[in-house]
């Protein structure tokens, strides 16, 4: 696994189209967000989420699957928001958040039969650049290690998981955090409910 430092203030574009080749190619990547690091993939691309899904353990039909976009516009294109949703996402992304939205029909057959997905406009510029560049979401899972730490190091999550070879690169941009996204489920008659209580602050 490759490991590249971006230490700096603002995303190294060499870093980022490297991210963005290792996502086209299928691969998944480690990435820092404005909560924990987490592991990503082309939402697009079925048999690279599959992978990230077995990496992760998760089942894709149980679980609900997140994506990583770079704004409002390119989030638009993979879930429906109207003009109250569009609204309450304005007030709180980017951020550390996770809303739960209808799914459109724009997204792969893993999601078909689905009837929602997580959006996440994180504020943190690599993430949101990756997906900017990509010109798609990233699908994002966290990563955590089972500890009571506050900060995690990205180079021991990427020897955590050495041993996975479809992870072709980590980001190092120093410690991330071990608070996940809060999660709002804004799937029921339009009405937000808190399902997880995160870093971010929700107050509606």
């Amino acid at each position: 696994m490759e490991i590249i430092e971006n230490r700096g203030s603002s995303p190294d574009s060499r870093i980022v189209e490297r991210a963005v080749e290792a996502l086209r190619n299928g691969k998944v990547i480690i990435y820092p967000t404005d909560t924990l690091y987490a592991l990503g993939c082309d939402a697009l691309n079925a048999r690279a989420i599959e992978k990230l899904c077995r990496i992760k353990g998760i089942n894709p039909e149980k679980n609900v699957l997140s994506i990583v976009c770079s704004d409002l516009s390119q989030a638009a294109s993979y879930a429906r928001i109207d003009n109250r949703i569009y609204r309450l996402l304005k007030t709180y992304l980017p951020g550390p958040f996770t809303f739960i939205l209808p799914a459109s029909t724009s997204l792969p057959k893993v999601f078909k039969g689905r009837k929602s997905v997580g959006i996440r406009i994180p504020d943190c510029e690599m993430a949101r650049a990756i997906a900017r560049e990509m010109d798609g979401p990233i699908l994002s899972s966290s990563v955590a290690l089972d500890c009571e730490d506050e900060t995690v190091n990205p180079l021991t999550l990427a020897l955590e998981y050495e041993g996975f070879s479809d992870i072709e690169l980590t980001i190092d941009s120093g410690n991330g955090s071990t608070i996940p996204s809060t999660i709002i489920d804004c799937t029921k008659n339009g009405n937000p409910e808190l399902i997880r209580q995160g870093a971010g602050v929700f107050d509606e």
